[in-house]
Formats: structure tokens, sequence, C-alpha cells
């Protein structure tokens, strides 16, 4: 029999799939693990027990969190439920607005956002504006294109067969249209029509082929003629899906009627749609056309502008993008979520976006050598991790990507480009987590617990989710202020050490001894699970292993509990040469924990230890060293 001894030192390739059982000769495999659950993975390398969720405010109801970035000094987060906006600055509620939008319509609510007005669009909904005044008021309007003279210079169409004719019964005044086809409905009132370069307002409906008019500009004649548009976004047509910001412009990306076209506005004048003559400065407007289907599902200013539909993803150029420059290409072949709209997020320079297969996290990244853009596959090795996504948002300051997937658990991505790390952890809640945004250097989630919605925010000082807070000058036993945890079950940090569970009633709970700081909320587990010894290495290929010791290389950890073939067990932490005290907090080590071993392992795809633990204390772990005897 062989000894032999291997060194885990890293855990950067994530939670892999178990499919990649049998593919020891990945490097994944050495870097990886099988199950990574409510942990955080550093840069570094080591993995931590993920913060906890402290509690701040009860939501309305479901729905999505956006985030409002005013200044750099000045957050707020937006938490828009049925037919409301609550808004959120500092954690602490500053405004209630009415808001067009119910439930079902918030999935496909699509946004952008310019200093201090955020734009809000929905392809059945009225385009919104929702703005911050300098003395902090808020006010959600309609968008207003640039008005000249009485006419509107908004994106046109003709959604009519080419060969329709309009005939006007007069010039000027209040006069009637006539179509040659069916081509009016009654949601037609109060639209806008282009009558030979003339701007004309329908006032009335009478029947599909005729409807009155008012002339804002006089028509050159009463002749027949198909030159003739319609306002491109009406409650008949729908209204813009998406839109983005652009080099000076606001570029418009489909509607409900045209889901695969363009819009630029202007350079400068934002609300401005003049075609004009194509003078450099002037609006532009064209198709998306190929052999498949490219409803637009999401635009991006990035490098170019980057155009996500159904089917594919395109790259428009042109510096500086005029009517004469402008220019649009394919790129690859993946295609966008389309049941609703997540936002594609920049990460080092790469455009990170959902495939259409609900299975992908997709990085999009412009290659200088083919000057071309190229995708690939973040979730590759965890596609089981990639179940639904429903939400997606990126913390730069822990460098890491929350997806939130529609059974309500939610993953986090570590990602660095530059060091070719993408490592997957999966985590999950007493509930179910509806949506995740990103507001300066905080994450915020909307959560659903039993028939309630909380919004509450990762805080890297808490284990526990739902969480309070409390600190008092004198020792006390009644805590309350728990309201939202009335009638469950919750975990309780007293003074720094564990002390028993208890139900909270009356939104309150009482401590058999005294604390003077407190920290109450609801448990939840981390799991770290090895992959199994490689079949490629020398303790793999059919032969039986045994683990002799194991040496868990611990950073600021309070508590650790681990199964090495024997159950789940408490392991006694404590430094070097100190003895256990009891009644005090436990200690935080940092430093090497050996664990003896017994027993061989007759399965093969089995790991050789597990970590396990819903103990609500600090935990960080950095390497494992294993020693094994090897049957030959």
């Amino acid at each position: 029999m062989t000894r032999i001894r291997e060194v885990k030192t890293n855990f950067t390739a994530g939670e892999i799939s178990r499919a990649l059982l049998g593919r020891g000769d990945l490097r994944a495999y050495d870097n990886g693990a099988l199950a990574l659950r409510n942990v955080f993975i550093q840069p570094t390398g080591g993995i931590t027990r993920r913060a906890g969720l402290a509690y701040i405010d009860t939501a309305p109801g479901n729905g999505r969190l956006i985030a409002f970035e005013f200044n750099t000094q000045q957050t707020s987060l937006l938490v828009i439920t049925d037919e409301r906006i609550d808004i959120y600055t500092g954690g602490t509620l500053e405004d209630t607005i009415a808001a067009p939008w119910s439930e079902s319509q918030i999935a496909q609510l699509a946004w952008t956002q310019s200093a201090d007005t955020l734009l809000l669009t929905h392809p059945e909904v009225p385009p919104k504006k929702l703005t911050r005044s300098s003395g902090g008021s808020w006010a959600l309007n309609d968008w207003s294109f640039f008005t000249d003279g009485g006419i509107m210079y908004q994106p046109y169409f003709k959604f009519a067969d080419s060969e329709v004719t309009l005939t006007p019964s007069g010039t000027t005044g209040s006069i009637t249209l006539t179509a040659s086809a069916n081509v009016f409905e009654a949601g037609h009132e109060g639209t806008r029509l282009r009558i030979a370069g003339s701007e004309v307002e329908i006032t009335d409906y009478d029947s599909p082929t005729v409807v009155t008019v008012t002339t804002i500009e006089d028509l050159p004649n009463t002749d027949p003629t198909i030159d003739w548009f319609e306002q491109a976004f009406s409650t008949v047509r729908g209204y813009p899906a998406t839109v983005a910001f652009h080099q000076d412009r606001l570029v418009i990306g489909g509607s409900r009627d045209l889901p695969n076209r363009l819009w630029f506005s202007r350079s400068g004048d934002l609300f401005n749609f003049d075609l004009g003559e194509g003078l450099d400065d002037e609006a532009i407007e064209f198709a998306i056309l190929s052999d498949q289907v490219n409803a637009i599902r999401s635009i991006f200013s990035g490098r170019h502008l980057q155009v996500f539909t159904s089917g594919a993803e395109w790259q428009v150029t042109g510096d500086p993008l005029t009517p004469a420059s402008v220019q649009i290409r394919r790129q690859t072949r993946i295609g966008s979520l389309i049941d609703r709209y997540i936002p594609p997020t920049n990460v080092d320079g790469a455009t990170l976006f959902i495939a259409r297969n609900k299975q992908e996290v997709q990085e999009f990244l412009y290659t200088d050598l083919e000057q071309a853009y190229k995708s690939s596959d973040l979730a590759l090795l965890s596609k089981h991790v990639i179940t639904n996504p429903v939400d997606m948002d990126y913390d730069s300051k822990r460098r890491l990507l929350f997806l939130v997937r529609s059974d309500g658990q939610f993953a986090a991505l570590t990602v660095f480009r530059a060091e070719a790390v993408a490592a997957w952890t999966l985590h999950e809640t007493s509930g179910s987590v509806k949506s995740v945004a990103v507001v300066g250097d905080e994450v915020y989630m909307l959560v659903q617990r039993g028939s309630d919605y909380f919004v509450e925010q990762l805080d890297d000082t808490l284990n526990l989710d739902s969480a309070l807070t409390g600190e008092v000058g004198t020792p006390a036993t009644v805590w309350s202020g728990l309201d939202h945890l009335d009638g469950k079950e919750v975990s309780i940090v007293a003074d720094g050490e564990v002390v028993d569970n208890q139900t909270v009633t009356g939104g309150q709970i009482t401590l058999a001894e005294a604390a003077s700081t407190i920290e109450v909320g609801l448990a939840y587990t981390h799991i770290v699970e090895p992959l199994p010894p490689s079949d490629i290495g020398a303790s793999g290929g059919g032969r039986r292993v045994r683990m002799i010791e194991g040496i868990f290389r611990l950073q600021d950890t309070q508590s650790l509990r681990l199964d090495i073939g024997r159950g789940l067990s408490d392991i006694a932490l404590r430094q070097l040469g100190e003895d256990p005290i009891l009644n005090v907090p436990p200690p935080s080590v940092s430093g090497d924990i050996r664990v003896r071993a017994l027993g061989w392992q007759n399965d093969a795809t089995a790991p050789l230890w597990r970590i396990e633990q819903d103990v609500p204390l600090s935990f960080t772990l950095l390497s494992v060293t294993t020693e094994l005897k090897v049957n030959d």
C-alpha cells in the first residue's frame, strides 16, 4: 500500500457538474468542488461563508429592484411592484409614487439612466421618465418628443401595405381621410400621421377606412397618396421595448409591432427623431434584416453599440455614428432571453448576457485579433447552477455576479477574466429570492418569505438572513422589533455566542441570560464538498482509498463542522496551546486544523470529506491537504 499527499490550494473553478466526475484531466477538476453552497469564493482562491441578509423593510408584493445613481454620493434603490414604486435612499424609504405597470408586466420592464433621469420602457405601456430633482423630489412622467411649431419629431412608420392610399377631403383644418383598405382602429384617436410630408392628428375614428383629422401642417393637395406614415409608437402599435444612450444619442431598440427596428435620436437632442436630410447629426433609423428572427431584447453601449436579439448578437459601428457611416454586423448566433428583460452587464470590458436557452451566461467580448466579437459560456462546467435565470447584477466591490433563479435560489460568479477565473457557487435562503440590484457598493435582494415580501441587504458582518442587530448599554433579556419574523424560529447570537433557537412571539424574544449585543435572523447552511480523487491521479484508477489525515487551513474561523466518514461532528477550534474556556464567544482561529480519519472509501465517486454547518459564525477555508493510503 502507498501513502500519498494531495493538496487543494484553491477553489477557483467553483462548483462543477457531476457530469465531469470522469474528467480528472481538466484543470477545473483540481480547482473545483462537488458542492459549494452558501459560500463566496475569494479572489485569492479560498472560500468564506456568504454574507448574511439584513432586513430593510417589508415590500408590498412581488416585483423588481432597480438601482438609481444620482451621482457618486447619492444612490437610491427602486422597488417596483404592482402599480407602485418605493424609493429607498440609504436604506430608508424616501418616497412612494404611482406607476402604470402591473405585476405581470414588470418582467418585461427595461430601463436606462443618464444623470438624474431614468427612462423606463415596456412594449404595452407608454414609456416613462423618472426624475429626481436637486431638492430630492421624485416625478414619473411620459416621454415628450421634441416639438417645434406644433410638429412632433417622433419616429414614424407605414404599417399598412405600401400600395394603400389615403385621400384627404381637404387641405387644412378639420378634414376626413379615406383609406383604400382597412387600416384604422378606435385606438388611433389622438395619434399623428404624416401625409406627403405634412403632419395631422386623428381626432375621431369613423370606420376602419375613414378618420377625422386636424391638420397641423397644410396638405399639398387632395389627391390619393401612398406617401403617408403613422407614429411608430401608440396604443395600437405598441411602445418601445428597450432603450439606451450611445454617442450622445438616445437609442430605441424594438417595439411591440416593430421588434427588429432601431431608432437613433439626433446627436445631442435626445428626444428629437427627425430624419431630416441625412446630415451627420440627424436621426437614424433602420431594421435588422437577416435569415432569422431578430426581435431586439436589449441594447448595450460599450466599445460599440451592442444589440442582443432573440436569435443573434450584433455590432453597430460608426465613429462617429452618422446616417452615412452607420453599419450593423452580426457577430454570434446565441440569442437572448425572450420571456423577460435581464439587462446585460459589463465586467472587465466584456458584456455578460443570459442566453435564450436559460442555461448559459455568455461573455460577449471584442477580440482585436479577429476585429469582431465572440461569445463564450461562463457556465460551461456548471450547467446545473444556471437554471432559468430571472434577474442578474454585478457587484464590483466583491467582484461577484449575482444571478437569481426562478426557483428562488441565487448563484454567485467570481469572475477574473485576466486570470481565467470563472467560479460559480449556489445559494439558498429560507424563502425565495425574486430580484437583485447593486446600488453603489451595496447588494439588495427582494425576498419572499411565506406570504410576505422583504427588501434585504447583503451584509458582511452578518451570518443570518432577514436579520436585525441590536446593542444596548445595559444588558437586556427582552428584545423586540422583530415583527417581520413573527411566528418563525430564529437563530440568535448574543454577545458573540450562539444561544438556543427561539420562536418569535409578538415581535420579540426573551433570552435566558441578558446580553448587550444581539443578532437575530433565519439560519442558512453552508456546504463544502470536494470532488473525489481523480481517476488519472496516483489515488485513482479503481483503487481503494483511505483518508488518513486532513489538514484544513482556516482563516478567522469560529466554527467548523466536518464529516470525514463518521458523520458530521464539531471540531474543537483553538489556537495552539490554548485551553477551551466556557461561556465566552468562540475564538476566531487562523491556522491549520488536523483531523484524523478512519475507514476505506469504497465509492470512488464519493468525496473524502464534507463541511456542512448552519452555525451563524464566521468560516473561511483557504486550502486542504489530505494524506491518503491507496490499496495497490
